[in-house]
């Protein structure tokens, strides 16, 4: 039961908080994010946890160690000299995840309560390359399924861009919920090196292999993306 945390963001919409401190140390009702991410995926059974760190990577290391790594192995993947995104990102800690079995990657600014377990299973039962977790919601970016909940496209609804892998007659549009369990696999597929975004790889894959949305439409979920944000799942998990 692996993990990776994503963790290596500059928060710049957080400022002036994350000018002094990481996004992922940004304390919601009086704990850290990072901690919050850590202690769910920890109650779900995941006990080898990379973490990418980039801005004020520093201090992570230090929480972290402080910490006794709340009693989990947990390594860094160091992106120091430049932050990789989420496709680069993963295949740098290729190292630690490319075993036999799928494991869970989940950004370290969503708070949520989500079954982790359940996710899992789905995903196994799929046989599927990868599982991205799924809300509706308002987002100006979107997958787009078809009504098996197989990975079809991707727009931008802003820009208009959009990039379909699988022509259907209409699609289902659900957001991100910045939670996926991914099969190592996957590693044999990625070619690009750098800094790049796994939705691009994902798109690719879509086109031959099997990816699925996890509908999630019950669990408390935040993702603390600017300060308006913050303050609403301060709101929330204070009265709660």
């Amino acid at each position: 039961m692996k993990a990776m945390i994503f963790a290596a963001g500059l928060g710049t919409r957080l400022r002036p908080i994350t000018d002094q401190i990481p996004k992922a140390l940004v304390p919601v009702a009086g704990k850290p994010m990072l901690q919050k991410t850590i202690e769910h995926i920890r109650q779900h059974g995941f006990k080898d946890i990379i973490i990418n760190v980039h801005h004020h990577a520093d201090q992570i290391e230090d929480f972290l160690s402080s910490h006794q790594n709340f009693g989990l192995n947990i390594s860094i993947s160091d992106e120091r000299d430049m932050v990789l995104e989420t496709g680069g990102g993963l295949k740098k800690a290729s190292w630690f995840l490319n075993d036999t079995d799928p494991f869970l990657v989940i950004n370290s600014d969503v708070v949520t309560d989500i079954d982790l377990t359940h996710i899992f299973d789905f995903h196994q039962h799929k046989k599927a390359m990868a599982t991205l977790v799924v809300r509706e919601r308002p987002s100006s970016r979107y997958f787009l399924f078809d009504e098996d909940m197989k990975l079809c496209g991707w727009k931008n609804v802003k820009s208009s861009e959009t990039k379909i892998s699988l022509k259907r007659n209409q699609y289902l549009t659900y957001a991100f919920s910045g939670i996926h369990i991914i099969d190592p696999e996957i590693f044999l597929s990625i070619h690009q090196d750098g800094k790049f975004s796994i939705v691009d790889v994902y798109l690719e894959l879509a086109k031959t292999r099997k990816l699925y949305g996890y509908l999630d439409s019950d669990s408390m979920w935040f993702d603390i993306g600017d300060i308006k944000k913050l303050e609403k799942a301060e709101a929330f998990l204070l009265k709660n």
